[in-house]
């Protein structure tokens, strides 16, 4: 199945390349292109691309603020900033972008980029961790207010904590609990020694760690046991779980 693309960029002229660039590596399917922020947001919404490539300077909503909305949105989302504002590359990196293309671009180097967005599909790394933490905690619980009432959650069954669709779901090995607490507010009650937070949209069970693999220049997938879903893990946080688990 080929993967889809959404292009904001307010010249019509790179969109026209983007799009060749796509069709010359395969693969690829630009569902739509846009010049608008704010329009790209609703285009997103509806359709759900997987990747996402974005200008800085755009009409309506910037690239920085449309990126950011769109990472609430969906937290892996391959966002691919090409623009010829270098300037703005540090905001790109605290988003934790796939990669910053600086117009104007040679195709080689995008090919680069397109060819490592088709290899995450086929996940062939060696960069796993085997070694699995055990705890015994008891009973104890989180309690979570919803439209539904309040649910108490042993915390030994979290398996992740993401932020979704602009709310936080916690994930269990057979359950999904969505509430409006804050990613932050719920760290603050789990254990530190058995939850970690990989991503500013993660909070991952330790004991439950498979695999680690690369996604993009700055950031990697953690696979966890119990899910089919997975979490982001920034490189700082990569460096950190790799000092917890060194023998």
């Amino acid at each position: 199945m080929d993967i889809k693309v959404l292009i904001v960029d307010d010249e019509q002229g790179i969109r026209t390349v983007i799009k060749k660039i796509l069709d010359k590596s395969g693969g690829f399917q630009v569902i739509a292109d846009t010049d608008n922020g704010d329009e790209a947001i609703g285009i997103f919404n509806e359709h759900r691309p997987e990747v996402v490539f974005i200008d800085v300077q755009m009409p309506g909503c910037s690239g920085i603020e449309c990126a950011k909305k769109i990472a609430d949105i969906e937290p892996k989302t391959i966002i691919i900033f090409a623009t010829a504002h270098q300037e703005y590359m540090s905001d790109a990196f605290q988003l934790y972008a796939f990669d910053y293309l600086i117009k104007p671009f040679k195709i080689d180097r995008v090919m680069q980029t397109l060819d490592r967005i088709k290899k995450l599909n086929k996940p062939s790394y060696n960069d796993g961790i085997d070694k699995i933490i055990k705890h015994e905690k008891g009973l104890d619980k989180l309690m979570i207010k919803s439209k539904e009432g309040i649910s108490f959650i042993d915390t030994k069954e979290i398996v992740l904590v993401q932020r979704e669709e602009n709310s936080t779901v916690i994930y269990t090995r057979t359950d999904s609990f969505i509430t409006s607490i804050s990613l932050s507010d719920i760290e603050e009650k789990l254990d530190h020694t058995q939850f970690f937070r990989s991503h500013k949209s993660y909070i991952i069970n330790l004991s439950l760690i498979t695999k680690i693999y690369p996604y993009g220049r700055w950031t990697y997938v953690v696979k966890l046991k119990n899910t089919e879903k997975d979490a982001l893990l920034t490189h700082e946080k990569y460096e950190e779980i790799k000092k917890l688990f060194s023998l």
